[in-house]
């Protein structure tokens, strides 16, 4: 731990929140981490057992756009920085094939390069992860990886703060249904599985390849199933990942 970069970036946060006249909490070090750094957008996103579980805060539209794309796709830089446990560097190419779904959202919002940097706990225990979105190639110095693990380590733990269902995930029963999402997702592929009288498995697939397909957000997928807007039929898609 780097007590320096973290009383630094805990300064920040701080005085971030003073300036807005609000409690130090996910929005106000999200800003402070934006601004310190010079990022061209930031999210956060829970992810236990390897697997992204819901968007926990955006910095903006696009922000929750790319988060959401990662959702869809079940992978991309936020999974392997949680799975390596290190900062993961990465430029957005959609040709490279690595993360097509991913990949071909951030060509179209004019992202560039990614850093994702995971959200520990202590020193071991993730709870998720945070990208940093950049329209250009921006490379990190060992100053700049010290400044952002400090970040991580403060949004982590405000994250717990936001979301405390996460303490003790790990001796929790297993969940029902599909996981990996957020409740609306599970709600709405539920509703589709009675409604199509298949497995809420196949329900599930249905809506990732609309979703890819239509270049929709899969909250908004799920929102149109649940106020009956949309009934998904079997067209042959498949999702993408």
């Amino acid at each position: 731990m780097d007590v320096q970069s973290d009383t630094a970036a805990w300064k920040r946060v701080v005085e971030t929140a003073s300036t807005v006249g609000r409690p130090v909490a996910l929005p106000s070090a999200v800003a402070a981490c934006v601004e310190d750094v010079g990022a061209d957008g930031l999210g956060v996103s829970l992810i236990t057992s390897g697997r992204i579980r819901t968007v926990a805060y955006a910095a903006d539209d696009r922000s929750y756009r790319l988060e959401d794309a990662q959702l869809v796709a079940g992978e991309g830089p936020c999974t392997e920085a949680y799975r390596q446990r290190q900062i993961v560097e990465t430029d957005a190419h959609p040709a490279d094939g690595q993360w097509p779904v991913f990949s071909r959202m951030a060509d179209e919002l004019g992202i560039r390069s990614v850093v994702a940097v995971p959200l520990l706990v202590g020193n071991d225990l993730p709870v998720g992860a945070m990208d940093l979105y950049h329209a250009t190639s921006v490379p990190l110095s060992p100053a700049d990886r010290a400044r952002l693990r400090a970040y991580a380590r403060i949004l982590a733990l405000l994250t717990l703060d936001a979301h405390p269902m996460l303490i003790g995930w790990e001796q929790a029963p297993p969940e029902t249904g599909p996981v990996g999402y957020p409740p609306l997702v599970h709600q709405a592929a539920g509703a589709a599985a009675e409604a199509g009288n298949v497995p809420v498995s196949e329900a599930l697939a249905r809506m990732r390849a609309h979703a890819f397909s239509h270049q929709q957000l899969l909250r908004d997928v799920a929102h149109d199933i649940l106020t009956g807007q949309l009934r998904l039929e079997n067209d042959g898609d498949t999702p993408p990942g």
